[in-house]
């Protein structure tokens, strides 16, 4: 396969009309020296064909998928395929196809790559419009995963990145749960890069609340061993604590500073709760045995493919 210059990785999920208009905008933005893979996510009522990278002037490859997998299992897809396909890789962009990654700041992700201590460059949203909703969550979230994981995040699947993180992403089974969490845990070289959110260029987002929060948690599942380690600390603590409250409970009574029928209350209580943490301690110590021996295999992106579109030449892959 011939090596272009640039790759843009791209999902898209019954959105013909917001798709076809990122390739027009991809042509003007970057010139037609690129390569565009989209994931057609086993769209029904809008499969996705080659009629919008061919109106584009673009070279190209569509992949249809068996069904639907998920926004994150077609990125893995779709970079899985790059990985496998392209001998020389320069520069990959993943990118959503609904226009709020706007290509006409492609340039700026790619700048900071020039950098030979960078491997990828996420995009970090300088604004958003967003519902009070969302910003509340996503607020939540943000501190839920520092608390749990220890690290930060603040971008999503928009980033570019060279051959190196191509090759390594793609051999990470992580990658088909959440991407910018497998960037995370990658040990890749990353740096962020502050970008507007654009709006979007037709129809409405396939994406709801239930669906943003089942996509907030798989986050959290990328590093369940930093989870289940910081959970297990937690109750540990909470055991001591509550015997050296149960200890003091029973000084206090010994002294005679107690209440008829408070000692066995607060003592029974005390005692539930160090029963209960302390099993929690016990569980996910065991479990954090169980995930740390356990290996995430790669996707093995082929067994999702139903069929591969090739725009350079026409041809129909099955």
């Amino acid at each position: 396969m011939e090596h272009p210059r640039l790759i843009v990785v791209t999902p898209v999920f019954e959105d013909t009309e917001a798709s076809t208009i990122l390739f027009s905008e991809l042509a003007k933005a970057c010139g037609r020296d690129i390569h565009v893979v989209a994931v057609d996510d086993g769209s029904v009522r809008e499969p996705l064909t080659l009629d919008g990278l061919r109106a584009a002037s673009l070279n190209g490859t569509v992949i249809r998928l068996k069904r639907n997998v998920g926004h994150q299992r077609a990125i893995a897809t779709g970079l899985a395929y790059v990985a496998d396909r392209f001998k020389t890789i320069d520069r990959v962009v993943i990118m959503d196809s609904d226009g709020e990654d706007m290509p006409q700041t492609i340039a700026s992700l790619l700048a900071d790559l020039d950098d030979n201590e960078v491997d990828v460059t996420v995009a970090q949203r300088k604004s958003r419009v967003e519902t009070f909703r969302f910003k509340a969550f996503y607020a939540v979230y943000k501190w839920l995963f520092s608390l749990l994981t220890g690290r930060k995040i603040s971008f999503g699947n928009y980033m570019a990145m060279n051959e190196p993180a191509v090759r390594r992403l793609a051999a990470m089974g992580e990658l088909a749960t959440h991407v910018a969490g497998t960037v995370l845990v990658s040990r890749l070289r990353w740096r962020t890069c502050a970008l507007d959110r654009g709006p979007r260029y037709a129809g409405k987002s396939k994406m709801n609340f239930v669906g943003l929060a089942l996509h907030g948690f798989k986050g959290l599942m990328i590093f369940a061993e930093d989870v289940l380690v910081r959970v297990g600390i937690a109750c540990a603590l909470v055991a001591v604590l509550s015997l050296l409250g149960g200890g003091g409970a029973i000084v206090l009574k010994a002294i005679g500073y107690t209440t008829p029928g408070w000692f066995s209350v607060a003592l029974g209580l005390l005692m539930l709760v160090f029963l209960q943490t302390g099993a929690i301690t016990l569980m996910t110590l065991m479990l954090t045995g169980i995930t740390r021996s356990s290996t995430v295999l790669a996707l093995d992106y082929k067994l999702l493919i139903d069929r591969v579109l090739g725009a350079t030449d026409g041809m129909d892959h099955a």
